[in-house]
């Protein structure tokens, strides 16, 4: 087998594609199929988020359809979103199973790329390397066992240790067999090496925003100019149970008695009520939830804040976690403030585009809203500048997608080189 200078042929697998919002496999496999690449994608049938299977389509062994110049091949999957572990876990393990019936359709592929939200969609590709030799890249956005034992699907210590017990061999063997392991931030990159993936192996490649609605440069604030003269404030996102929210609208309900203040929530989740409730139990009648908004109308959301707001819990698994929430306040030229301990507030504070506090404490997060609150507007704009500059520089789509075919090149000619021996 000889690769080309030039071109591959690139499979993805990813349980979510278009028309699911999975923006950053989709972007990949366009962007690849640009630069010449011969790109397919195997995915399961369209039912996320909502977990209903999307009306346009109907279940068969076999679906194949077009996006653009990739071509898209379907296998069947029990669909569920639900928050019942068994549901969740055979809506994960079916695609999983389904993707091996998909071997002929990768079968001269020269690397396969796993968009890992779940580390299950590992399984095919892991077969495909021992029957066929291809190699396959991980692209890890959810770092496992954490990201299971740590929801509210899986209650109970025994469970939490039956769990971990029995994935982290499986994750091992699933880490060897692959050619390179890509995590999402740096502190992932590191805990994956002290889990024994070896150190040539992974990359650190920072997930990108949705650029297309991006500014290319914000013209300063859009709420009031001047310090003391208002602050808008918005957290836009899952009201989950991870969120830290509860300390977001503690803290902002200590803020408003600041005049011009306003912390907006957009978004909904299971926490949405107990939060609105919080909310008027302390009577900050400057929080305001907007519930979920169209996509589309995320720019009027950015359009309208000073500072966007980028909390979670205080756990180890996301101190290498980087929401994409945070990409997408940067590229559109907002500064932060954030709870989000390790990588996120590192950047924060090194890179000067926001406020960082430790997560779940209500008043370090209120001083940073009254640091915010008393910024002038050219230092705000400053701060916007520099997060502009930041994300064009190390989190653009550009740079994160050539990266990535860099990685899947290497990966094929590594096959390429050991053929030949």
């Amino acid at each position: 087998m000889v690769i080309s200078d030039s071109t591959l042929k690139i499979v993805i697998v990813t349980q979510y594609y278009k028309p699911e919002h999975a923006r950053i496999p989709v972007e990949i496999a366009r962007s690849l199929a640009e630069r010449g690449h011969e790109v397919r994608v195997v995915t399961g049938y369209p039912n996320y988020p909502e977990g209903r299977l999307y009306p346009e389509y109907r279940q068969r062994l076999r679906h194949h359809e077009w996006d653009g110049a990739v071509r898209v091949r379907r296998v069947p999957i029990v669909v569920s979103h639900s928050q019942n572990a068994l549901a969740r876990f055979a809506n994960y393990v079916s695609f999983a199973v389904s993707s091996l019936g998909a071997s002929r359709f990768v079968a001269d592929a020269d690397v396969v790329y796993v968009y890992a939200t779940q580390m299950t969609a590992s399984l095919a590709p892991c077969l495909w390397r021992v029957t066929r030799g291809i190699p396959f890249v991980l692209h890890i956005q959810d770092l496992w066992p954490e990201s299971v034992t740590g929801s509210s699907m899986v209650s109970g210590s025994l469970a939490k240790r039956l769990i971990n017990g029995s994935l982290r061999p499986w994750l091992g063997a699933v880490y060897r067999r692959s050619s390179a392991v890509i995590a999402t931030a740096p502190t992932m990159a590191r805990m994956l090496v002290d889990r024994g993936v070896e150190s040539r192996k992974v990359y650190t490649v920072l997930n990108w925003a949705e650029e297309r609605g991006a500014q290319e440069q914000r013209g300063g604030p859009a709420g009031p100019a001047g310090a003391g003269t208002g602050l808008s404030l918005v957290y836009a996102g899952n009201l989950g149970e991870f969120q830290d929210l509860d300390t977001v609208i503690r803290a902002g309900a200590r803020s408003t008695g600041l005049e011009g203040f306003t912390l907006t929530i957009v978004g909904s989740g299971v926490a949405e009520e107990g939060l609105k409730r919080l909310a008027q139990e302390l009577g900050a009648s400057s929080i305001v939830f907007r519930g979920r908004v169209p996509h589309a109308d995320m720019d009027e959301i950015y359009a309208a804040s000073d500072f966007q707001v980028v909390p979670l819990r205080d756990l180890e698994i996301f101190r290498g976690t980087i929401p994409s929430k945070f990409q997408g306040s940067l590229a559109n030229g907002i500064p932060v403030i954030t709870t989000v301990a390790g990588d996120v507030s590192a950047i924060v504070r090194t890179r000067e585009i926001g406020f960082a506090s430790a997560p779940g404490d209500v008043d370090a997060l209120a001083a940073s809203f009254r640091s915010a609150y008393a910024l002038s507007s050219a230092s705000r704009r400053l701060m916007g500048e520099r997060a502009r500059a930041y994300y064009t520089a190390e989190m653009s789509r550009d740079a994160g997608v050539e990266r990535i075919e860099e990685i899947l090149r290497s990966a094929a000619q590594l096959r390429t080189k050991k053929a030949k021996n």
